[in-house]
């Protein structure tokens, strides 16, 4: 199967205050399209975790046209593109029940060594994934530029954000982001999410973030030891 799709319909879990889908849980959707569509291309847990290999995103965005509300039936529809030497595309789309896309964005994924936390060459372990072109492949995302700042927080990693890769899953920057940004509280929906994760925070660790929040967009960046971990950024 070249596509993989799924239908919801949101459940109170799956939005926020506003009655809105999630951005966290928008990404968790994806992530878990990712990993079942991958398991069917013939690289599921046999050759990746049960061998000691993870699967982790380094970047990923979207483009929205609007979010999902509470009790509404979505489609997402998933996709795997031409890998990039060590680098696995993955594409998607949300689709209400009109059948208009209100969502749209794309991911970079990679394999790690679970123990060395090191990239693997993916050809050299007999893994491979054969991709898709649809014609309505979103742009991949880029490394995000940095922005000015002009406040600073200290965020300890808790136990539930953490998953079973051992360390804070991509999905809760999203949710980190919202706690702390009077932007997302008031409301607003942005139009563009963009997220990067250079490195991986443990259960426990603390995260120095600096954060920048303007009219129109949202800055965060995240370090520990000096070592970076993340980058997001939201436009309005």
């Amino acid at each position: 199967m070249e596509i993989y799709e799924k239908h919801y319909k949101l459940c109170s879990c799956d939005v926020d205050m506003y009655r809105r889908l999630r951005l966290s849980q928008l990404f968790t959707f994806t992530q878990e399209a990712a990993i079942h569509h991958t398991e069917i291309l013939g690289a599921g847990r046999e050759k990746t975790l049960d061998r000691g290999f993870l699967w982790v995103i380094t970047m990923q965005h979207a483009e929205i046209t609007r979010l999902p509300e509470y009790d509404e039936e979505i489609t997402l529809t998933s996709w795997a593109g031409k890998t990039m030497h060590v680098m696995f595309p993955r594409y998607f789309e949300f689709t209400d029940s009109k059948g208009e896309c209100i969502i749209r964005g794309s991911a970079l994924w990679v394999l790690i060594d679970a123990k060395k936390r090191k990239m693997i060459f993916p050809d050299l372990e007999g893994i491979s994934i054969d991709g898709t072109e649809t014609g309505r492949e979103y742009r991949l995302p880029a490394p995000i530029k940095p922005q000015d700042t002009d406040k600073a927080e200290t965020f300890t990693v808790p136990y539930s954000f953490c998953d079973i890769n051992g360390h804070m899953t991509n999905t809760r920057y999203f949710d980190l982001a919202e706690d702390i940004t009077k932007i997302s509280q008031g409301g607003r929906v942005p139009k563009y999410v963009y997220a990067e994760y250079s490195g991986e925070a443990r259960c426990g660790d603390k995260i120095d973030i600096d954060l920048g929040e303007g009219d129109s967009s949202v800055y965060l960046n995240g370090v520990r030891e000096n070592k970076k971990v993340f980058k997001l950024k939201m436009d309005y």
